[in-house]
Parts: C-alpha cells; sequence; structure tokens
C-alpha cells in the first residue's frame, strides 16, 4: 500500500482554514489528500506545532530542519522519498496524484 507523509509547518490546522489569512492552496490539497485516501493510499500528515515529535522522530525530516529551518517546509513524501520541499503540489501535480491513486499506480510528483 503507498503511503503519503506530509509534515507541516506550524499553523492552526490542516486546513488552514482557522487562521487569519487563508492560503487557498491548503484546503485543496486537503480535499486532493482526502481523494487519495479513499483510493487505499495512507495518509500521514504532522503539523509542527501539533506533533513535534514527528519531526523529531524522522531523521530526513530532522537534518532538513536543522540545516534549512522551517522555510523548508512542507516535507512531502511518497513511499519514504522526499517528493516536495517548500512548496505544496501544483494544481495539475495534484490531479495526477489523484489519478494515479484512483488507476493504483504509482503516485509521482510530474517532472
Amino acid at each position: 500500500m503507498k503511503t503519503i507523509q506530509i509534515y507541516d509547518p506550524p499553523m492552526c490546522c490542516s486546513t488552514g482554514v482557522c487562521g487569519p489569512q487563508v492560503d487557498p492552496v491548503l484546503p485543496l490539497f486537503a480535499g486532493m489528500l482526502s481523494q487519495i485516501g479513499g483510493c487505499g493510499v495512507t495518509i500521514e500528515r504532522h503539523n509542527l506545532a501539533q506533533q513535534p515529535a514527528a519531526f523529531a522522530k524522522n531523521p530526513e525530516v530532522r537534518a532538513i530542519l536543522e540545516k534549512e529551518g522551517t522555510e523548508s517546509l512542507p516535507l512531502i513524501f511518497i513511499d519514504g522519498q522526499l517528493e516536495l520541499k517548500g512548496r505544496y503540489p501544483q494544481p495539475a501535480e495534484r490531479s495526477a496524484w489523484v489519478g494515479r491513486a484512483r488507476d493504483g499506480e504509482q503516485v509521482k510528483v510530474a517532472d
């Protein structure tokens, strides 16, 4: 079973809609994760403000944060491989992820 791990920057919630400035990308990303999760992909999402231990337990995440700081967040891993750093997937990438998850193919960021 495929797994997507997201290490989000500190925020009030994963959708980002309860903070003072709503990032329109966050609700779209949350919706995409819901679609992919419905296709059998395991989603693990960690928020630095609420789950700092998850960041400390992952050696690669810890090393990136020590070297580059929280500006490197979000970090998105697919099947254990770092796929995106410092940004959420673009609309075309989100569509490709959903399509591949539905088809049972490997979910990967478009080049």
